[in-house]
């Protein structure tokens, strides 16, 4: 099956996703839990990422997922092969509030190489898609990421982990870019805040985070033209596809300073928090 044919299949089941979301969100028929504690659940997100399995299975049989809610085990990570990593919804505590930054991620490896990404937004009615080495899209139309060449005049994303007590080493981050950039967003989706990298709409985007988080997003802001990689070197054994540790995406003109600006401020060369 080609890569354009998964792509397809994959948007199809994206978008069956977001209907029983946004169905969920209309009829407020949905619970919600913490996981260890810290981390907002619904059984939205497990019936999603339900169906994402079994709609993979059928079309896909046998080949290997990972996934936040029914698959998490990383030892997939390192798999050769085929491996899809979804994220059910993106952006659950958006969702849980009734905010429209929520997302379905859907992304297709072969060898530890992203082939294809979806990233669904049913409530911002926007869709984006990739496929390595052929570009990116929103809506069915090409995507560019921004241009930007001046720190000081770039917009960037960022988040925070539920686990309060990993916050504060992330406020010396915060602190240099505030300093040193036009401003902030935290929007609450890794996937969009990629995919927004992608479309220009920001200049760059840094945070820790999970494989299913940023997979699909990481693809689509790399075939949109923006530079993508990591602070730190990744560990050997896991492909940087899915390590989700220290991420930067921005415009390729501001990548190398703006990752010695984060570099400083971990190390505690700057002035702040």
């Amino acid at each position: 099956m080609t890569d354009n044919e998964r792509l397809q299949h994959a948007l199809e089941i994206a978008r069956e996703a977001g209907e029983m979301i946004q169905k969920a969100r209309h009829d407020r028929d949905f619970s919600q839990s913490y996981k260890a504690g810290e981390e907002l659940v619904t059984d939205i997100d497990v019936a999603v990422d339900r169906h994402i399995r079994d709609r993979l299975e059928s079309t896909f049989p046998g080949e290997a997922r990972l996934s936040e809610e029914l698959s998490p085990k990383r030892s997939e990570l390192a798999a050769e092969g085929a491996l899809w990593v979804v994220d059910p919804i993106d952006g659950t505590v958006n969702f849980a509030h009734g905010l429209a930054h929520v997302a379905v991620s859907i992304a297709w490896l072969e060898d530890g190489v992203l082939r294809v990404g979806v990233v669904h937004a049913p409530f911002l009615g926007e869709t984006f898609t990739a496929i390595h080495g052929e570009g990116a899209w929103c809506n069915a139309r090409p995507i560019h990421a921004s241009r930007r060449r001046e720190l000081s005049r770039s917009l960037v994303a960022t988040g925070f982990p539920y686990r309060r007590d990993s916050r504060p080493p992330l406020m010396r981050r915060l602190a240099a870019v505030l300093e040193q950039c036009q401003d902030v967003r935290r929007n609450g989706s890794a996937a969009l805040d990629l995919c927004d990298v992608a479309c220009g709409r920001l200049d760059a985007y840094y945070e820790s985070v999970s494989p299913w988080d940023f997979a699909a997003g990481w693809l689509i802001a790399r075939e949109a033209g923006a530079r993508v990689g990591h602070l730190y070197p990744c560990p050997e054994g896991i492909p940087e596809a899915l390590y989700g540790e220290n991420l930067l995406a921005s415009s390729p003109g501001i990548h190398a300073e703006l990752g010695d600006l984060l570099r400083r401020a971990d190390a505690g060369e700057l002035n702040g928090p």
